[in-house]
């Protein structure tokens, strides 16, 4: 009975992890870096790319996130499918690609392929992380493809929403009166 109540616990401590699976690119993100340092923490530095990105995966799946290894990315052009083989590391819940390092310097190439991914995918968010980094925080570089970032501040969708007449936020008073 024990090993039974043991069990129960276990995938009561589990299900906890679980994210809803509406997660939007940034709360994905964060999530992700999240994981990339526990890995980073557990692993150290200066291993293969390959062993960081199997670890990835096993810390993002445990977080209840859908994880794609090693996903194709179609190339077009002009209407022809071209038979070439770009593959992304990770793409997380469909919305985020994460592309792994382990080399010495980040260089603007390394930049550029995770940006080109993003508009191939297509996808927002993207993270290019260089595991090979005494300190992970120098290594994770956040690239986007038209997600200018968080809205802080509620910005409204459409100019004409705003009130000029009666702004929600007064104006500072004038020096005149």
């Amino acid at each position: 009975m024990n090993k039974r109540r043991a069990k129960d616990a276990k995938k009561t401590k589990e299900n906890l992890n679980q994210h809803p699976p509406n997660l939007s690119e940034e709360e994905i993100g964060k999530i992700i870096l999240d994981s990339a340092f526990k890995v980073h923490t557990t692993l150290g530095s200066g291993l293969l790319e390959s062993v960081y990105e199997a670890a990835l995966a096993i810390d993002l799946t445990k977080q209840g996130l859908s994880v794609e290894r090693q996903k194709p990315i179609p190339v077009e052009y002009e209407g022809h499918l071209l038979d070439v083989a770009f593959h992304a590391d990770l793409v997380v819940n469909n919305l985020v690609l994460v592309e792994l390092k382990s080399v010495e310097t980040i260089t603007p190439l390394f930049k550029k392929t995770v940006t080109n991914y993003l508009k191939l995918i297509p996808l927002r968010l993207g993270f290019l992380i260089n595991f090979n980094e005494a300190h992970l925080r120098h290594g994770i570089i956040r690239i986007t493809n038209g997600l200018e970032g968080k809205d802080f501040f509620g910005r409204r969708n459409n100019i004409s929403d705003i009130n000029l007449k009666n702004p929600l936020i007064p104006s500072r008073s004038s020096r005149d009166t």
